[in-house]
This record gives C-alpha cells, sequence and structure tokens, in this order.
C-alpha cells in the first residue's frame, strides 16, 4: 500500500490496482463504467484482464461493462461509485512517477504493452460500431491514471487529458516505435485507457493544464517519464532495443527474413546455411553507425511519405545514403547503382525498402565467409 500526495492509497488486489478516495474527487475517465466527468466516485483502477501470463482477455460477462462492473465488485468497490480501465500488461510492471513544483505535485501510474497492439492516428480500423456494443482487448494498450494534489475545474481536467495524451505520444516517438497496422510511427495503441482526478478539496485551483504552464510541464514530464519506463518493463522497448536497423525499418516492412529471401535469388546455392546467416547479419544490425544512416534513410521516406520533400529529391539523398552505407561496410556500390531504377506504377516507398534489401543482400553476398 502506498499512499499519494492527495492522501488516497494506493491498493493491489490480484492484478488489479486500486485508488480509494478519502475526500471529494473531480474524476475524468475514459472507462467505460462511469466515463466521462464526476464528482461523486469513491475510488478507480486498472486491471489485467488476461487469464494468465501471455495469455488472451476473458470476459466474465456478456459485455465489456459487465465485466468491469464484476471486477470492481469482486475488490469491494462499488460500480456505481468507481471507474477503471483494462488492459493485458501486468500490474507487477507498473511505474509511478511523482513530479513537484512547490506545493503541487503530480503522480502518474502507467501499464504500458505496445508490442502488438501500437498504432498510429488515423491508420485503417480494425472494426464498426453499428447501433451496438462492440468492445476487444488487445494485447497490449497504455493506461495512465495520474493524481493532482491541486483543485482543477473541468475544463482544467480536460486540458490535462489533452496533455497526458501529448506526453504519452512523445514518449513512443522518442522511442520510434513504429505502428503494427501501417508504416507510421506509432502514436498509442488502440486500446489505450486514461484516468485523471484533482482534489476538489484543496485550497489551491489552477486553470490552465497546457504545455506553458507549470501544470502542464508536470503532467509532461511524469507521463513521459513512466510510459517510457512501463515499456521498457513490460516488453523491453528501450533505447538500446532500438539501436538496430530491423527494428528502426520494421515499420516499412524490412526484416533479416526479407535480405535472406533477396539473397537466396542471388546465391541459390546458400540455401541450407541460414543459421550461420542470421549469426552474420545480427553482428552488423546493431552497428551504430549503420543505424544512424538507416535512421536517416527512413526519414527521408517519412517526409515523401508526409509531403514534407519532393520524390525527385528523397530519391536521389536515398541513393547518396545507400552509397555511403555501401562505403561503411566496405563492398562496391556499382550494382547498387545499377539496380536504382523504379519501375512503372511501383509503389515509391516499396522501391525505396526493395533497394535497402537488395543493397544488404549483395553485402551479404560479398562480405559473408570472407
Amino acid at each position: 500500500m502506498k499512499m499519494l500526495d492527495t492522501g488516497d492509497k494506493i491498493f493491489k488486489y490480484n492484478k488489479s490496482v486500486a485508488i480509494k478516495f478519502i475526500g471529494k474527487r473531480a474524476v475524468l475517465s475514459t472507462g467505460v463504467i462511469n466515463g466521462g466527468y464526476s464528482e461523486n466516485l469513491t475510488s478507480i483502477f486498472n486491471h489485467d484482464a488476461k487469464t494468465a501470463p501471455g495469455m488472451g482477455c476473458q470476459l466474465k460477462a456478456a459485455t465489456y461493462k459487465e465485466h468491469m462492473e464484476i471486477i470492481s465488485q469482486e475488490m469491494g468497490l462499488n460500480p456505481k461509485y468507481t471507474t477503471g480501465i483494462a488492459t493485458a500488461a501486468d500490474m507487477e510492471n507498473m511505474c509511478i512517477v511523482v513530479e513537484k513544483f512547490k506545493d503541487l505535485s503530480v503522480t502518474a501510474l502507467v501499464t504500458a504493452g505496445i508490442e502488438t497492439n501500437g498504432g498510429r492516428v488515423g491508420d485503417k480500423a480494425s472494426y464498426t460500431e453499428n447501433n451496438g456494443e462492440i468492445e476487444k482487448l488487445n494485447h497490449g494498450t497504455i493506461n495512465i491514471i495520474v493524481s493532482v494534489n491541486a483543485n482543477l475545474p473541468p475544463r482544467t481536467l480536460t486540458r490535462a487529458l489533452v496533455t497526458i495524451t501529448e506526453a504519452k505520444t512523445a514518449a513512443i516517438q522518442e522511442l520510434l516505435e513504429g505502428s503494427k497496422y501501417s508504416h507510421g510511427i506509432a502514436t498509442g495503441s488502440g486500446t489505450d485507457g486514461t484516468i485523471v482526478y484533482a482534489n476538489l478539496e484543496s485550497e489551491n485551483i489552477y486553470s490552465d493544464a497546457g504545455k506553458h504552464s507549470k501544470l502542464g510541464e508536470l503532467l509532461g514530464k511524469s507521463v513521459k517519464k513512466a510510459v517510457k519506463e512501463a515499456l521498457a518493463k513490460q516488453s523491453g522497448l528501450t533505447p538500446q532495443r532500438q539501436k538496430s536497423v530491423f527494428r528502426r525499418f520494421k515499420r516499412y516492412g524490412l526484416n533479416a527474413e526479407k535480405i535472406w529471401n533477396k539473397y537466396i535469388e542471388i546465391k541459390p546455392e546458400m540455401l541450407n546455411k541460414k543459421l550461420e546467416y542470421i549469426e552474420f547479419i545480427e553482428k552488423i544490425e546493431k552497428d551504430e553507425k549503420l543505424v544512424a544512416l538507416t535512421s536517416l534513410y527512413i526519414h527521408l521516406m517519412d517526409q515523401f511519405d508526409w509531403e514534407l520533400l519532393s520524390q525527385k529529391i528523397v530519391e536521389e539523398e536515398c541513393l547518396n545514403i545507400l552509397r555511403q552505407i555501401t562505403n561503411l561496410l566496405e563492398f562496391h556500390f556499382k550494382e547498387i547503382e545499377k539496380k536504382y531504377m523504379k519501375k512503372e506504377n511501383e509503389d515509391f516507398l516499396e522501391y525505396l525498402t526493395d533497394n535497402f534489401i537488395f543493397m544488404l543482400a549483395k553485402f551479404v553476398e560479398a562480405k559473408w565467409r570472407e
């Protein structure tokens, strides 16, 4: 049990973490029970809905709403006066970060996992609703609870939710984790949940939670740090892990398997040497100079996709980067340059990816088993 700066206590029960209020609180929640704005709640919770480690989520009722009501009752909480969010992340991996300035205190409590469910806002939808409830819990989700020890009017609490969401997205972007549904950088998961609450009994009233305010700064710092720490604990998503050619290029479809397939087109007689190939390619995957050049190549692709640079300039500069990579890896560029010809009606981003795959396949041919 841990006490927050609001005086409220954090409790752990089975696969849930709950906060019981000791006074009157203003709560803004995305939860399915008592979601939205409320001033009459007495508790909030975050629940791990997995049936077992690595397993899926199973509802205890016909609907997700009824399921969450049952979960709250099992913890001894009144469903009429609580709100909760669910996840497939482990409560043991929850990260708690506190940021303070004078009498103002913000606490972020975060569970996070986006290895299978991370997406970029605007990605193609997984389902549609038609006069009915469709609820689905995926393996993934960034669940955020934020406690503010000050008194926030409804509009300030709502602004705080915006700042919290921006902080979550900034944390993911700083890790350059890709969407699992498009080639964009992820901005969250499709099932993220957030609860932010303030102390209505506090005499300290704040009217702004945006980025220019001190409250906004504390919200941003605490949430961004907690999200990064939670992602690291849950799935090992860290800056060090992201220092990888394949992790960086994954969202555009490049991986060791595709390089192998291209290499086998060139050298079919090496088909029985795949294990040796994997050992070889893993040695260069995390070369920091290669990762840096790869990142520049990908960023040019992103800027074309975002309509920030023309196709002509992107193509020219990507070619220059490939030339630098071949110099770095010490093999000839001539064959790469010959291949660098876009086919009619070929998707430009796929074309750039294919060229990168071909370049690494030629490197494998030139340097492997030397």
